[in-house]
Parts: structure tokens; sequence; C-alpha cells
């Protein structure tokens, strides 16, 4: 219980954090519409935050060994809180999409931050508790971002101002702390091949997770407003994705130890192309049922990065698990930066089920690669446990190696 108090300046670090740059997607994509940004200026917002995102997960951990950890998580709070002030003193999408790039490379930076002090103060005994606090906190701030949205005018200076406090208030926690700061840690090699290498599946199959998570959340308003949402239904159908995700993780969790990992993603998928179908063909007259078709595509889509992880760390040493998870979230990020804006380009030519057609496609080709693998070898005896694994930075493997080498009895 100490531990986790003693940590409470990190966690609420996190959740401030979390709820400002979770809420400046959503907001961009009404703002945009507001100020008459067209779909595919809107889209390539979304994919200039994970532009920034890929940025400051590479120079994160070389920046924290020059000016160490307070020095480095203040700098990107601070990229991170110009990028939000500036936007309604530049109405431009091209300015507006280097302003995502600083938030991007804020989230990315603070998370790195967060994720090695972390690793350098929990211990075997403690890693489980701390790790379990962390993915609340982290999921719970996730979904407060999403209500966050209804109270927010689009094109307001004062929502990007509130969301700007939000962001330099979570400076104030992790500075003011009495822990001491830990050394620095080597940053993890990049490898991308690694991840290919153990497991081409599971490399699919983390593209595919982020086609349809930065798809829908940087780009869903867009759906929202197309089917005749209005702003506080657009916060309420993109928190019930989140909703649908969280209550996903636990029963996915148990099919993944429980099964062969590569039929769970092949189902998880083949569930998720049922939900897009459906809101493909559904009226959408029903806010109700719109909510609920929301919380079922979470529910199928969220939970395939950590099977994937998991199926993709059951082929790895102790020694190659933090370079390998470095590897797939390369992949991942590589996903979320193509995916906003080609879901907005099909969205302006086709409207906005054009979005999940983009997503059951991705879905349909992950099912056939999937079976594809299944006839190319077998299972591998022993597994990994399952366990959640957030996108947050290229360090967050360090944090989840030990939980990995727990291994199970074979099946």
């Amino acid at each position: 219980m100490r531990l986790l108090i003693s940590f409470t300046a990190l966690f609420l670090s996190v959740a401030l954090l979390q709820i400002s740059s979770g809420g400046v997607g959503p907001l961009d994509a009404l703002s945009g519409l507001t100020l008459g940004f067209d779909t595919k200026q809107i889209g390539a917002l979304g994919s200039a935050h994970f532009v920034g995102f890929f940025i400051g997960c590479w120079i994160a951990p070389r920046l924290m060994g020059s000016v160490g950890h307070s020095r480095a998580f203040a700098a990107f709070i601070a990229t991170g809180t110009i990028g939000l002030l500036a936007h309604m003193l530049v109405i431009d999408p091209t300015a507006w999409a280097i302003m995502r790039i600083a938030m991007g490379l804020c989230v990315a930076g603070c998370y790195t931050v967060v994720e090695a002090w972390l690793q350098s103060k929990v211990t075997n005994e403690t890693r489980g508790q701390a790790m379990a606090t962390y993915r609340i906190v982290d999921m719970g701030a996730s979904l407060a971002a999403q209500l966050f949205i209804s109270i927010l005018e689009p094109a307001s200076y004062v929502s990007y101002n509130l969301l700007a406090l939000l962001c330099c208030a979570a400076l104030l926690p992790l500075t003011l702390t009495r822990m001491t700061q830990p050394i620095t840690p080597n940053a993890p090699k990049l490898r991308p091949m690694l991840a290919i290498q153990k497991s081409p599946l599971a490399t699919a199959a983390v593209v595919v997770s982020a086609l349809s998570a930065a798809s829908f959340r940087m780009v869903g308003p867009l759906y929202g407003q197309g089917v005749g949402l209005t702003t506080d239904a657009i916060a309420y159908f993109l928190a019930a994705f989140v909703v649908g995700g969280a209550l996903a993780q636990y029963p996915t969790g148990w099919l993944a130890d429980k099964f062969d990992r590569r039929w769970v993603l092949i189902w998880l998928s083949a569930a998720a192309i049922g939900s897009c179908v459906i809101t493909i063909f559904w009226p959408a007259h029903d806010t109700t049922t719109i909510f609920v078709l929301a919380g079922i595509f979470g529910l199928t889509t969220f939970p395939i990065y950590s099977v994937a992880a998991a199926h993709a760390h059951d082929f790895a040493t102790t020694e190659e698990r933090v370079e390998l998870s470095a590897a797939l979230m390369f992949f991942y990020a590589l996903g979320a930066i193509a995916a906003p804006y080609t879901a907005s380009v099909l969205i302006e030519n086709f409207g906005p089920p054009a979005m999940f057609v983009l997503i059951a496609a991705g879905h349909v080709a992950l099912v056939i690669f999937g079976i594809i693998r299944m006839r190319a070898g077998r299972a591998p005896l022993g597994k990994t446990p399952y366990v959640y694994a957030p996108r947050t930075s290229f360090t967050i493997g360090r944090l989840m190696a030990r939980a990995r080498d727990r291994r199970n009895k074979p099946h």
C-alpha cells in the first residue's frame, strides 16, 4: 500500500495528461467541422498526432539521459501545452497538424518518463499491484476524456484553454514528488523485424488494431456528425467504445490463456467484422443502438493488441521482451499514422459508413492471414500470461517483461 501511495503523484500526472490528450482528438474533429475544414484535413490531424507520438518515442529516452526525468517531463508538457493553446490563434489545418504533432510528442514523451520511473521503483512483489493500478488509471482517464467532450464547445479558445490547463496540471504532481529520480535506463534497440520474425500474425494484428482504434478515436466524431449525433451524443458514442474495451479485458484474457491465441485473434476479428457490418447497414436513427454498437465494436477490437502482444511474446526469450514490445509499438504507430487520414478520405468520397468498411476490410485480411498462419505451424507449447498492454511508449515492455515471464503450464 505504501508503494501505491508513493506512486500517487505519477498516477495523478498520467490521469491529467490522459484527460487532456484524449480530449483534443475529438475536439479537433468537431472544431474542424465548425471552422469549415474538409474531411481529409480533419483526418490528417489525427495522423499528425501519431507522427508526433512516433517521434516522441524515439527522442524521449535520450532526452531523459541528457536532462533527467523531471526536466524531460516538463519539456514535453510545455510542448503539448503550446500545441493546445496555439489552436485558436492560428486557424489553419496545416498549422493545426503541426500543433497535433507537438501534442503527440508530448504524450509519448510523458508516458516514457512515467513508465521508466515506475520500472525503476517497482519490485517483483509489487509489480502486479502497480501495473493494475496504472491500467485502471489510464483507462479510467481515457473514458473521462471522451465524456469531457460533451462540455467543450468546438472551435472555442476556452475549450482548448481548459485542455491546456489540465496538461499543465499534469506537471505539478510529478515535479513536486519527493521520490528520487531514477537512473535513466538504456533506450531499447528498435528492431522492427524482430516482431515479424517472432510472429507475422501478431505483427499484422497490431497494425489492424491501430487501424481500428486510431480511425475510431480520431475520425469517429466525423461519423457521429454524419449520422446526426449531437456533440453530447458523440461524447457518449466515443465513451461507449472505451467501456466496451474495458469490459472485454478479463474474458478475453481468460480465453487467450485457455485456448490457441491465433483462434482468439481470428474470432475477435470475425466479431469485429460483424459489428462493422451491423453498424454499416443498421438505420442510424436510434441513438441508443448506435451507442450499443460502439460498445460492441470496442469489445471486439480493443483487446486485439494485447492478445497479439501475448502471442508474439510466446515465442520470445526474456532478453528479447523489451525490444519485442518496442517493435510491436513501432508497427502500431505506423498503422495509427496511416489510418485516420485514409478513413477521412473514404468518408469524404463515400459517406460516414465508409470508415467501418475500411476497418472491416482490415479485419477480413487479418482473418484470412490468421487461417494461413494456422496452417503454417503449431502454437507454442508454453504461454506467457495474457497482460493488458497499454499502447503508450516504446518503454512499456520493461514493465511487462517480468509479468510475461511467469509462464503457465503447457495446455
